[in-house]
């Protein structure tokens, strides 16, 4: 036998003979099998599957080499151990596994939510588009957690925008009035508040709104979860499922609380990122340089490349501001604030805006450079500015302009034969010192010929084979001469073409150009490789 140790042992212990009848029962085994005692069937008191493992082990020398059998015994899990004693009798040790099996599942669930969570977190950080972030979030609860999901936003006047998605079909969106008081918990959930209990909402009375197209109801059991957000809640989330058998339990509760924090926050961010993104798109309209056309007889264009090509504004500006009518000048305003990114852009913005205020005092561009530096100076901004005034009128076919350079580069006049000439104005610049001297010049264009004004970032565009060589004035020069006859627009494109094509791929400041044209009294030909109007192509 097995000696009398195994009638004490904790674990319960059954001696069975190879008929399938109870020789032995310890103390232990008992208290598990109440009633059992030597005599007894073994098929009397042990299920099915125990009785068949003792069945096919068949001789003591197979039950020896056996390894432990696994099943429920009284609605718990046992590992049963089988080792032979004499006249073919086996020995079965019954170790409670219970726990252990409870230990394991639990792990695998967490091990399961855990990279359910990690998807959804990567799916629902992936866009900052709160709709998109909505399908996502829907879609994922429907995949995961339930048979059908619907995503509640917050409402927009008396509407709320819905996002329904059923297990393995579409995602559907749409905004429209309901009664958000006819489910338990929503208007408690929209507000924030802790989700309701599945087992306190009565499924049979959710309203027809709540379950989407297609789903296989009606609904056996649903939970209703805030989705909690930044400062305020993102919305709720709905879960349902079909028939009456699949009640969520409380463990699936917990998980789907975890999972509406992780859609809540990523859908508070996308909405906080949109707001912030129209908020920007409405500042930045105001930043933005303006299209530039025709005023007055005269054509003006502009180009604008910031220093950064991921940014759309920056340090240099420009303007344009027409007469009331072709008597008055037209005032044309182009600078560079020292600097790159928003924070110049912020500054541009104030002068521009500065200057807009000033128009009625354009006539006397020193006068406007004056005031233009004392609000810069009382303005406790570090930074300090460059710019160039013109004035523009048109004259029967010719364009007069003035122009005062604020510690600017001189402008560029391009005349019809191809000659480039530089307007010598000179000045400080604005925003460093008290005082702003400046020397206003006067010059006139005729027809086909251009005044351009630009930034250092052209000139000083640093690319070429080496990458490390300056564009240059003298190119700059080189390119104008070759841009007579041009409209405006064309002179702007082929700088800024040139400048870029210069560069590379390599760094460089703010850019900016704006070109002031009178156009040509005829079409434009090629001469000697040289576009000309009718004026240059007389003259060749």
């Amino acid at each position: 036998m097995v000696g009398a140790a195994w009638t004490e042992a904790p674990c319960p212990v059954l001696i069975v003979d190879r008929h399938g009848g109870l020789v032995e029962v310890n103390r232990a085994a008992r208290t598990l099998l109440p009633g059992a005692a030597a005599g007894d069937r073994l098929r009397d008191h042990l299920p099915s599957w125990f009785c068949r493992a003792h069945r096919d082990i068949g001789d003591a020398s197979r039950g020896a080499r056996a390894g432990p059998l696994r099943g429920r015994i009284q609605g718990r899990h046992f590992a049963a151990y089988p080792t032979t004693a004499g006249a073919g009798d086996v020995v079965w040790w019954l170790v409670d596994d219970t726990d252990r099996q409870l230990a394991e599942a639990a792990l695998t669930d967490a091990l399961a939510w855990t990279e359910i969570l990690s998807e959804a977190s990567g799916a629902l950080l992936s866009t900052l588009n709160a709709p998109r972030c909505m399908e996502v979030a829907a879609a994922l609860a429907a995949r995961h957690l339930a048979d059908a999901a619907v995503l509640v936003a917050p409402p927009q006047g008396r509407r709320h925008p819905l996002t329904y998605a059923g297990r393995g079909g579409p995602v559907t969106r749409l905004t429209r009035q309901v009664d958000v008081s006819g489910v338990p918990g929503l208007t408690e959930a929209l507000q924030g508040f802790p989700h309701m209990p599945a087992r306190w909402t009565d499924a049979a009375g959710l309203p027809d709104w709540v379950t989407p197209d297609g789903f296989r109801g009606p609904a056996g059991s649903v939970i209703v979860t805030p989705l909690p957000g930044h400062g305020a809640p993102a919305g709720a989330l709905i879960l349902l499922r079909a028939g009456t058998g699949q009640v969520f339990t409380e463990g699936e509760e917990v998980f789907a609380r975890l999972f509406a924090a992780r859609a809540g926050a990523a859908l508070s961010a996308a909405r906080r990122y949109g707001e912030q993104a129209t908020v920007t798109t409405a500042l930045m309209r105001e930043l933005l340089p303006p299209t530039l056309g025709g005023v007055h007889g005269v054509d003006y264009a502009g180009g604008y490349r910031a220093a950064k090509d991921h940014e759309r504004v920056g340090g240099d500006f420009y303007d344009v501001h027409p007469g009331s009518d072709p008597s008055q000048d037209t005032l044309v305003v182009l600078g560079d604030v020292a600097g790159k990114g928003l924070d110049a852009a912020v500054l541009t913005g104030k002068i521009r805006n500065t200057l807009h205020a000033l128009l009625p005092l354009a006539g006397d561009h020193q006068r406007v450079l004056d005031l233009l530096n004392g609000a810069l100076l009382g303005s406790g901004h570090t930074r300090f500015a460059t710019l160039v005034l013109a004035s523009v009128r048109r004259r029967g076919s010719r364009a007069q302009i003035r122009l005062t350079s604020a510690g600017h580069l001189p402008p560029l006049v391009v005349r019809a034969d191809g000659t480039v000439e530089e307007l010598p104005t000179r000045g400080t610049l604005v925003g460093a010192l008290p005082t702003v001297p400046a020397r206003t010049v006067r010059t006139v264009l005729s027809p086909g010929e251009t005044c351009l004004l630009y930034t250092d970032g052209i000139t000083e565009a640093r690319g070429g084979p080496l990458g490390d060589e300056l564009f240059g004035e003298h190119r700059l020069r080189q390119a104008l001469s070759e841009c007579a006859g041009l409209p405006a627009e064309a002179v702007v494109a082929r700088v800024q073409l040139l400048a870029a094509q210069w560069l590379g791929t390599g760094r460089h400041d703010d850019m900016a150009t704006v070109a002031v044209s009178v156009p040509g009294s005829g079409p434009l030909t090629l001469l000697g490789g040289r576009a000309a109007g009718d004026s240059a192509g007389k003259r060749a």
